[in-house]
């Protein structure tokens, strides 16, 4: 599976970005998805997930971006976004999406996801 990144840039504090990530070569309707975000000599950290339909594709969101992000998908285009509102200037980072079937409890765990996009660069001026 090939994922590729798009829509990230630059916005002042408040503002809004909506990346995309488009998948090829597998079966993306059968992937958890989700969103990570690193900081130069920073840990990758979670920032969102949304399971695979066969696993009621529900969403999941770290606390810090809970309410201002949204995670979609769209299998029948082999996407998924991230809608990013009310941005900060910690929002800050290179954005990755992230292609796996971990379970549950171990969304948040970068070893367990089997594809990764390039990412894409967010940067929030205050």
């Amino acid at each position: 599976v090939q994922l590729v990144e798009s829509g990230g840039g630059s916005v002042q504090a408040g503002g809004s970005l909506r990346l995309s990530c488009a998948a090829s070569g597998g079966d993306f309707s059968s992937y958890t998805m989700s969103w990570f975000r690193q900081d130069p000599g920073k840990e990758r950290e979670f920032v969102a997930t949304i399971r695979s339909n066969g696993n009621s594709g529900r969403t999941y969101y770290a606390d810090s971006v809970k309410g201002r992000f949204i995670i979609s998908r769209d299998n029948a285009k082999n996407t998924v976004h991230l809608q990013m509102n009310s941005l900060k200037s910690e929002d800050t980072a290179v954005y990755y999406c992230a292609a796996g079937r971990p379970p549950l409890g171990s969304i948040r765990t970068t070893s367990l996801y089997y594809y990764w996009g390039q990412g894409t660069q967010v940067t929030v001026s205050s």
